[in-house]
C-alpha cells in the first residue's frame, strides 16, 4: 500500500524528467506537485477572491482598451439617445460607448464590477475564518498582516475604479473624498491638490486615479497575493481538529490530481456566478445618473458596500469641530469629518494587525500551531471578534439612514440618534451574547463525549420509565470535539513569599496577568464520565489521545 500512495503518477514523471534534463528541476516538481492540501469547505473562502482578482484583471485588461481617462469635455454624440448633445468628460462618453457600442461591454463591464464586490467580499470571509479558527498564529503572523495590507489595498483599488466614470453617483462618492482629505490636518491640502491638480475638482483627477487603479495598486497587490500564496504554501496549510491531524503532519489530497482539479472547478464557478449576475442582474447604470456636475447630486446617493462603514460613520457623527486659538481663522479641526474618516478604520484595521501579537502578549503563547481552532474554543476571541462584525454592521447599515427613514416612516433625526447609540451598546451586547453561545456549544460538545448522540431508540426500564438510548459518537466526530486544546494563560500564581513571577509585577504586569486569567484557561472540561478528560494538561501542551502517529514533520507524508 505505501509503494501505492509513494509512487509518483505518469503525467507528474514525464514533465519532471523533461525539466531535469534540461533545468535540474524534477525534485522540485516532483515534491510540489504532491505536496498535501487538507480538505474543508472554509478553506475555499479565500479562492473566491484569488479568481476574482484573476477575473478582475481579465476584465480590466479589456475595458482599459476603450476607456478614455480624460475630463476633457466634449458633447455627446453617441447611440444613448437621452444624452445627445449633452456635454460630458470624455470619461463618462467613453463608458457610455464601452456600455452601448462596443459588443460584448456592458457585460464585460458589469463583470468588473460584481468581480470587484465579490474580491472584496471574498477577503472578508477569508479573514474572518482565518480570525475566528486563530489561522494567525504563529508562524503566520507575517501572512497575516499582508492579508489585512491586501483587505486595506483593495478598499482604495475599489474606490479608484468606482470614480473612474465621472458619472452623478460616482461624483458625489469624489464630493467625499476630497472633503475627507482636505480635512486632515497639515497634509489634507496638500494631498487634495496633489490628487486633483488643483481647487476641486480640477481636472487630473481621473486621469490620475486611473493610474492608480490599473498600475501601481494592482502591482503591489499582485506582489502581496504572490507573497501571501508562497508563504501559505512554504509553511503549509492549517487544517481544522480530527481524526489523525496533528502539529506535525497534513491530512488531506495531493495537489496533483485532486486539488487541482477542485481548484479549476472552483474558478469555473465563481467565473459563472461572476457572468451570471453580470447577465442577470443591472449594477451601476451610469447612463440613468447622467454626467457628474459639482453643483449637482442625486438623492438616495449610496457607496458600494465596502465603502458603506465609512459613509455610516460620517452620518451618524455629531458636528463637532475645534477652532484653534479660539478662532476659525487661525486654524480649524473639523472632527466630524476627521474621526469617521480615520478612527473606524484604524480601529478595524490596527486591531486586525496587532490581534496575534497582543494574543500572545496575553496568554504567553510562543508555540506553533498547524491545527486550527473551532470558535466555540476560544470563546474571547469570537466574542471580539462579533463585536467587530457588529461595529462594521451598524456603521454600515447607517450608511442609508436616508433610506431606512424613508422606507420605514421614522424621522431621520431618530434614525441617527438611534445609531449614536447602537454604535457603543450593539458591539458589548453582541460580546455577551455570543460568549454564553460559545460557552453553551462547549456544554454541547461536552454532554455529546459524556453520554453519547441520540440513537432513536427508545427502551423501557423495569420501572416503566422511558428513555432514549444514547449511543457513542462516531469516531470522525469524537476526534474533531477532542481536538480542542485549553486556551494558554501565563503563570500568574504568586510564589510562597507572595512575589507575583516576573513580568506580572508592576501595573501593567497586574493588567496581563488579570487580562490572562481572564482570557486562557479551561472554560468548559470535556468530560466522558469516567475521568478521563481530553487528553491535554492545564498548559495546553499535551497531545490528542485520538491522533495519529506522527510521520516526522513531513507535510507530503499523511493521504486520506
Amino acid at each position: 500500500m505505501s509503494d501505492e500512495l509513494n509512487k509518483v503518477p505518469k503525467a507528474i514523471a514525464g514533465p519532471s524528467t523533461f525539466l531535469d534534463d534540461r533545468l535540474g528541476g524534477a525534485n522540485f516538481l516532483k515534491r510540489n506537485l504532491r505536496k498535501i492540501f487538507p480538505d474543508h469547505w472554509s478553506f475555499l473562502l479565500g479562492e473566491i477572491a484569488l479568481y476574482s482578482f484573476i477575473i478582475l484583471l481579465l476584465t480590466g485588461t479589456f475595458l482599459t482598451f476603450w476607456f478614455k481617462p480624460s475630463m476633457g469635455e466634449i458633447a455627446y454624440d453617441g447611440s444613448y439617445a437621452p444624452l445627445k448633445g449633452v456635454m460630458m468628460s470624455e470619461a463618462y462618453a467613453s463608458s457610455l460607448e464601452i456600455s452601448f457600442d462596443v459588443r460584448g461591454g456592458l457585460l464585460i463591464r458589469q463583470m468588473h464590477h460584481w468581480a470587484a464586490l465579490l474580491f472584496v467580499a471574498g477577503m472578508m470571509v477569508h479573514a474572518l475564518r482565518v480570525f475566528f479558527t486563530g489561522a494567525y498564529r504563529k508562524p503566520r503572523e507575517l501572512n497575516w498582516i499582508i492579508g489585512v495590507l491586501l483587505l486595506t489595498l483593495a478598499l482604495a483599488e475599489g474606490l479608484t475604479g468606482y470614480s473612474l466614470p465621472d458619472d452623478l453617483l460616482s461624483g458625489a462618492g469624489l464630493r467625499i473624498t476630497e472633503g475627507v482629505a482636505i480635512s486632515l490636518p497639515l497634509v489634507g491640502t496638500y494631498i487634495t491638490f496633489f490628487l486633483f491638480g488643483g481647487e476641486y475638482p480640477g481636472e487630473d483627477v481621473i486621469s490620475r486615479f486611473y493610474a492608480l487603479h490599473i498600475l501601481l495598486i494592482p502591482g503591489i497587490l499582485l506582489a502581496l497575493i504572490s507573497a501571501h500564496m508562497v508563504l501559505m504554501w512554504v509553511q503549509k496549510h492549517t487544517q481544522m481538529p480530527g481524526k489523525g491531524r496533528t502539529n506535525q503532519n497534513v491530512v488531506g489530497a495531493p495537489f496533483y490530481p485532486a486539488f487541482m482539479a477542485k481548484a479549476g472547478a472552483y474558478m469555473l464557478f465563481t467565473l459563472a456566478v461572476i457572468s451570471g449576475l453580470a447577465t442577470f442582474s443591472q449594477i451601476n447604470p451610469i447612463w440613468l445618473f447622467g454626467p457628474y456636475t459639482p453643483a449637482d447630486v442625486s438623492a438616495g446617493s449610496q457607496p458600494d458596500f465596502y465603502m458603506g462603514f465609512l459613509e455610516g460613520a460620517l452620518r451618524i457623527m455629531p458636528p463637532w469641530e475645534i477652532n484653534l486659538f479660539g478662532t476659525a481663522h487661525a486654524g480649524t479641526l473639523p472632527l466630524s469629518v476627521i474621526i469617521p474618516a480615520l478612527v473606524p478604520m484604524g480601529i478595524i484595521m490596527t486591531g486586525l494587525a496587532l490581534y496575534p501579537f497582543l494574543e500572545r502578549w496575553v496568554t504567553g503563547d510562543h508555540r506553533e500551531h498547524h491545527v486550527v481552532d473551532r470558535p466555540r474554543n476560544n470563546p474571547h476571541r469570537t466574542s471580539i471578534g462579533m463585536s467587530a462584525i457588529t461595529f462594521y454592521g451598524v456603521l454600515w447599515l447607517l450608511g442609508a439612514n436616508d433610506e431606512i427613514s424613508a422606507n420605514f416612516h421614522i424621522g431621520l433625526n431618530w434614525t441617527t440618534y438611534g445609531g449614536r447609540v447602537l454604535i457603543f451598546v450593539a458591539p458589548a451586547l453582541a460580546y455577551l451574547i455570543t460568549y454564553r453561545m460559545c460557552l453553551g456549544l462547549q456544554r454541547s460538545d461536552a454532554a455529546v463525549i459524556s453520554h453519547g448522540v441520540e440513537s432513536g431508540v427508545i427502551k423501557r426500564l423495569p420501572h416503566g420509565e422511558f428513555i432514549e438510548v444514547h449511543t457513542p459518537p462516531a469516531d470522525d466526530i469524537e476526534a474533531h470535539m477532542r481536538g480542542k486544546e485549553p486556551v494558554p494563560m501565563l503563570p500568574v500564581e504568586e510564589d510562597t513569599a507572595g512575589i507575583p513571577p516576573k513580568g506580572m509585577r508592576g501595573p501593567l504586569g497586574k493588567l496581563r496577568a488579570r487580562m490572562s486569567k481572564a482570557y486562557g484557561g479551561e472554560k468548559i472540561p470535556l468530560d466522558d464520565g469516567h475521568g478521563h478528560g481530553h487528553g491535554h494538561g492545564e498548559d495546553g501542551h499535551g497531545e490528542d489521545e485520538h491522533a495519529a502517529i506522527s510521520s516526522g514533520g513531513d507535510d507530503r507524508s499523511l493521504t486520506h
